[in-house]
């Protein structure tokens, strides 16, 4: 079975650039601004012939609720039934409402969310019959199913899509030359630019604050912070397949010296790469073959994986994974040492193979996608090994003390490294980090041979700090910041911009349109909005283009779905009809769909008195724990039992962020709103800081912040398209097992269970 997980490609370089990593979502969670993939290929998809209507006795499969049912026995994804044989010609759209299903053996299936999203990245094989030319074509319309069952299923209120602002000090050079994009970031920018600043630096700024956690940012997390991500990105390099400027994939030639693919008469297809002799880390220390399998080797083992306090599985997608994922050292019952489908070739080359189950794939390059890691970093002593049947690591890499392996407490400390302990491949180093006030002080690194373009750093000294959104405007005139990045809002723009025009010189910017949105998000798989009627009432209280008015200042508006309206694949969605519901403001229609969701209670199970907080009635057998012990945040409305059923308060509980003109909009906007008031709402809130409200969200206490009772369900930050790559296969899957690691917006699509009872 296919496991990618893929919201974070930027942030997989240290692992692998793509596919090859397949474990951990792709999506960088910021106040008001992060990122997502979108693929660039400029190749827009005809339209379709339409697929045939279904046939009149075709029965419907029936969605049920997941909740206390069991995968494997119960039920399994309809993705791993039916999806491997599955093409685009298969698919039958309904002509008013878009929904897409298959038909397999006179039974009726709708696709959801886990299935579309797996099989637009993985089954783009052009059908020999039909109007697909390309995979590009094939790729695009499983896109436009993608977006079409989102729209429905609202996982999170898109909000604001806005136009970006980058404001500059002058002496910062190079910037109308080497502009920013939605796809390149100051952070990845700057290596083309020059400072004439005395010291030669550049100040970076965020509203996200840094945590310290450089080299690998999203290690115990589904999502990391984009300014960790920032500094990785300038810290860990010399990959084999780079992004490019214009959001594509490329091999670098900078450090692949040759390359090769084989396709395998077992459908698998083995990917050689011999990287360049001359490569060094930030200390003089060569690099080698084993510095690319370091990471890929760590996070598939049990080691790692009680470390992080989750399985990355790095390497889910080459032949061999599950064995060596098994292993738990010498003696272990399960399992192979090996890893049969990594290679060390020799000192400068190596080798993967991919699983056939991952084959075709629409970003294959990132498959031979890895970064350079030293070492010691993760490995401490141990070796990376191979006798001839795969890669392995020496066996102390798995000694235990008891019942804890004694290399975690490394494994966690080299993630959470940030000084010159040990070296970097990037382009800069560590020169200093300060706890307290959570900025860091990256050099050159004298070292490095140069980006895909062979590029090196022209910046001396990146500073990258925390900056609040209030005082960034001084803070950037007084010479605290060099560079005010993603300047959003109606006011802050204006501000910008007429503190450049007025600047006779000192300042500039630049501006293009955001890949991306501000939205209320959700943790869906408790409380109310895990039902698909409550989110949607909540748009239809909002007044979301309104919203985007006062956000943006009339430099933005609002979509309708996860993407960015520049991109290909949008257009090409646009052009073949693609029905997207805007959710035009309307109480009576949010109060219809609550009403047809079944919230028609009061909490004593008498009908709802047509004022106060709704209840719906559940029956035992389907609440979950979690939803059994579901309040408001003050303790006022709380899940009750009336005989054998429960009733559930219609109450939001929202994390907002502090400092944060967001926040601020949605206090009126979402939280006071009268249409949320009058359909039976109760919002209630917390304002806090930024990592509280990620441990929060994740209900684990990656920052150490989290207490342990799942309280919240609204969020207010921000996502992006900005990734060489729109994949979120695994990001929606409803396998337990798989669950908690991938999935961003924590909805399971009941239309992805195939019932086998």
């Amino acid at each position: 079975m296919k496991k990618f997980l893929a919201l974070l490609m930027a942030a997989m370089m240290l692992l692998s650039v793509a596919a090859g990593c397949g474990n951990d979502t792709p999506d960088t969670i910021v106040d008001d601004t992060t990122t997502q993939p979108d693929n660039s290929t400029p190749t827009p998809a005809p339209t379709p012939t339409p697929a045939p209507a279904p046939a009149p006795e075709a029965e419907v499969a029936e969605l049920k609720s997941l909740a206390g049912k069991e995968y494997g026995t119960d039920y399994v994804s309809l993705y791993s039934e039916f999806g491997a044989d599955v093409t685009i010609a298969d698919v039958i759209e309904d002509e008013d409402t878009g929904v897409a299903y298959i038909e397999r053996d006179g039974v009726r299936y709708t696709l959801g969310m886990d299935f579309l999203s797996r099989a637009m990245v993985y089954n783009t094989t052009v059908p020999a019959d039909g109007e697909w030319e390309t995979e590009d074509d094939v790729y695009a319309d499983w896109w436009r199913l993608y977006i079409t069952r989102w729209n429905y299923l609202l996982p999170e209120v898109p909000l604001y899509s806005n136009e970006y602002y980058d404001l500059y000090n002058a002496q910062i050079k190079g910037v109308e030359e080497y502009p920013t994009n939605p796809y390149w970031a100051p952070a990845d920018a700057l290596i083309d630019w020059t400072s004439e600043k005395e010291d030669g630096s550049i100040i970076l700024g965020s509203s996200t604050e840094l945590s310290g956690k450089f080299r690998y940012a999203t290690f115990a997390a589904n999502s990391p912070g984009s300014s960790d991500l920032d500094v990785q990105d300038l810290i860990v390099g010399l990959e084999t397949v780079a992004t490019t400027k214009e959001g594509g994939y490329m091999w670098n030639p900078t450090v692949v010296a040759a390359h090769d693919e084989t396709d395998n008469d077992d459908g698998t297809r083995t990917y050689t790469v011999k990287i360049q002799e001359d490569l060094v880390f930030s200390d003089g220390s060569p690099v080698t073959a084993k510095n690319y399998l370091v990471s890929l080797l760590t996070f598939s083992t049990p080691v790692a994986a009680q470390a992080a306090g989750k399985d990355h599985m790095a390497g889910m997608t080459y032949v061999g994974f599950e064995d060596f994922n098994a292993y738990t050292g010498p003696g272990s019952e399960a399992g192979k040492k090996e890893f049969s489908g990594v290679r060390l070739i020799d000192d400068y080359t190596f080798a993967v193979t991919v699983a056939a189950d991952y084959l075709p794939y629409f970003y294959a390059i990132t498959y031979g996608g890895f970064s350079a890691v030293p070492t010691a970093l993760y490995l401490g002593e141990c070796d990376i090994l191979d006798d001839g049947n795969g890669v392995y690591l020496s066996d102390e890499f798995y000694a235990k003390d008891g019942d804890s392996y004694t290399m975690a407490q490394h494994i966690y400390d080299g993630a959470w490294n940030k000084d010159n302990t040990f070296p970097y491949s990037g382009p800069y180093t560590v020169e200093s980090w300060n706890e307290s006030d959570k900025s860091v002080v990256l050099v050159a690194n004298p070292n490095f041979k140069g980006n895909y373009e062979g590029t090196k750093p022209g910046i001396q000294k990146v500073v990258y700090k925390r900056m609040v959104t209030e005082t960034q405007i001084a803070d950037f005139t007084s010479g605290g910041l060099d560079v005010l990045a993603g300047i959003t809002g109606g006011d802050e723009t204006n501000e910008a911009i007429a503190l450049a025009d007025n600047s006779n010189g000192k300042y500039v910017y630049t501006h293009y349109s955001r890949a991306g949105y501000g939205k209320l998000g959700f943790r869906a798989d408790f409380g109310p909005v895990q039902f698909v009627e409550v989110r949607q009432a909540i748009a239809y209280c909002m007044d979301r283009a309104k919203f985007a008015k006062d956000f943006t200042g009339g430099y933005g508006g609002v979509v309708d779905g996860p993407y960015y309206s520049g991109s290909w694949m949008y257009k090409a969605a646009l052009a073949d009809g693609m029905m997207l519901d805007a959710y035009a403001t309307s109480l009576d229609s949010a109060i219809a769909v609550l009403e047809e969701g079944g919230w028609v209670y009061n909490a004593d199970g008498s009908a709802y008195s047509g004022s106060g907080v709704r209840y719906k009635k559940i029956a035992d057998a389907e609440m979950q724990e979690q939803d059994k012990t579901f309040a408001s945040k003050d303790g006022a409305y709380k899940t009750v039992q009336v005989g054998d059923d429960w009733y559930m308060p219609l109450v939001l509980n929202w994390y907002g962020t502090s400092d944060n003109t967001f926040t601020d909009l949605l206090m009126t906007g979402f939280m006071n709103n009268e249409n949320i008031i009058n359909a039976g709402f109760v919002v209630q809130n917390t304002i806090g800081e930024f990592s509280p409200m990620l441990d929060e969200l994740y209900q684990a206490a990656v920052y150490g912040y989290y207490g342990g009772v799942p309280t919240y369900t609204c969020f207010n930050f921000a996502t992006g398209f900005t990734s060489a790559a729109y994949d979120y296969s695994y990001n929606w899957t409803i396998d337990p097992a798989e669950y908690d690691n991938y999935s961003i917006c924590y909805v399971k699509d009941q239309a992805d269970a195939y019932w086998l009872q």
